[in-house]
């Protein structure tokens, strides 16, 4: 028997990997300093130190250090680039193009734009959660200065094809921003050969602290221009001031060396793990899978469990398995989520539809006690559900819906 509760929302946060914080701990410590005092050994070897993560994070993605600003988590990064971009370059236009599927750090600083007097078009996907690339590109018009399409979803893992949209971008004279919080350290990422502009990233995401997170803003070909949202001392190649978080950047920099040693062997044993427990819980009758089965995150999967009430099902499982009905950011409502709905799902199938996402901690073990006790809450709740006996009877239960 594992111990419990298992963990098994890994996209809302991953633990901090002892490594890491291993790395990290001088930092709080004896190596205090402040990363832009510059008159003394203290902000000198703080400076060192930052330096070293740049890197880090920049050989990750294939970036160059210079590119890499960092910022307090993904979500500054989202608002960073996008109203950066909607200010620096509204000489040219005020029209932005982005997904019905995107986070909400994106989606509200969307809506923000759209307050300010920008406008905004939100691509539909198709039913396994990728963009609608006929529709992105039909959307470009004259004043469109930015495509904001997410590397990989954070409810259905789907990983979008970032390619396609990267050459539709260069081929309009159109930046291209991706939010790749979930996709970083988990699948192969490069800037270069993927065609982004611009970049976030988070540490927590990738078994690092909260707190710290990064934006990746090209340097040329063609170079992009930011206006900062952040005032003060112009830390950052004047991006984003303030007084540098040394720690959680040290911490995001070792994180990163560790995703590009081991991602590989991860994404391996963690893509075997995740089959497993897809394909047992898919046995069960009336499941299905939300988002695509092959562009998918190796670590992640998200199934509805037909005809049993989500929040009965949550509250049978939820003492011993850690797991998500949506994203952690939406996770005090009451609406379905609002990724699967513009996958198509209806809403009851959405509501009763959860995602697994396994982690570098998850063990077979784990996996194999998760089967049986998902298996065995969806069995119980069904044998008193009233919607489950009609289904079983044949009756066409859309016209009670």
């Amino acid at each position: 028997m594992p111990e419990l509760p298992i963990y098994l929302d890994n996209n809302a946060t991953t633990p901090c990997d002892p490594r890491v914080l291993e790395a990290m701990m001088p930092y709080f410590t004896s190596v205090f300093g402040n990363a832009a005092s510059r008159h003394h050994s203290f902000g000198w070897k703080a400076e060192d130190a930052v330096d070293v993560a740049r890197q880090q994070v920049a050989s990750l993605i294939g970036a160059e250090p210079q590119e890499i600003v960092f910022t307090s988590g993904a979500t500054e990064a989202n608002n960073l680039a996008i109203k950066g971009v909607f200010e620096m370059y509204a000489g040219k236009g005020n029209h932005m193009i982005t997904t019905r599927i995107e986070h909400k750090a994106v989606l509200d600083t969307c809506t923000h734009i759209e307050k300010l007097g920008g406008e905004v078009t939100y691509i539909s996907v198709d039913k396994n959660g990728r963009v609608n690339l006929e529709e992105l590109e039909a959307a470009i018009r004259p004043g469109t200065i930015l495509i904001a399409v997410m590397y990989a979803n954070n409810e259905t893992g789907t990983v979008m094809q970032v390619k396609e949209v990267s050459d539709i971008a260069r081929r309009h004279n159109v930046l291209f921003f991706t939010d790749a919080a979930q996709a970083i350290g988990k699948i192969p990422v490069n800037v270069q050969r993927d065609g982004i502009d611009l970049l976030s990233l988070s540490a927590h995401k990738m078994y690092g602290p909260k707190g710290v997170g990064a934006l990746y803003v090209r340097r040329k070909n063609p170079r992009v221009r930011l206006t900062a949202q952040m005032d003060g001392g112009g830390h950052e190649r004047g991006y984003r001031s303030g007084t540098l978080n040394v720690p959680g950047i040290v911490g995001l920099g070792k994180a990163a060396e560790l995703c590009a040693r081991e991602m590989d062997a991860e994404a391996d044993r963690l893509g075997k793990l995740r089959d497993k427990l897809r394909e047992a819980l898919l046995q069960l009758e009336a499941t299905t899978l939300n988002g695509d089965r092959v562009h998918v995150l190796p670590h992640v999967t998200n199934i509805s469990f037909n005809y049993v009430e989500g929040k009965m099902l949550m509250l049978g499982f939820n003492r011993d398995l850690a797991v998500s009905s949506g994203s952690a950011c939406t996770s005090a409502s009451l609406e379905p989520s609002y990724v699967l709905k513009a996958l198509g799902i209806p809403d009851e199938q959405a509501h009763s539809s959860f995602r697994f996402a396994l982690g570098r901690f998850t063990t077979e073990e784990e996996v194999d006690f998760a089967i049986e006790k998902v298996k065995e809450t969806v069995e119980k709740l069904r044998e008193t559900s009233e919607i489950w006996k009609m289904y079983r009877k044949g009756v066409d239960l859309s016209e009670i819906w």
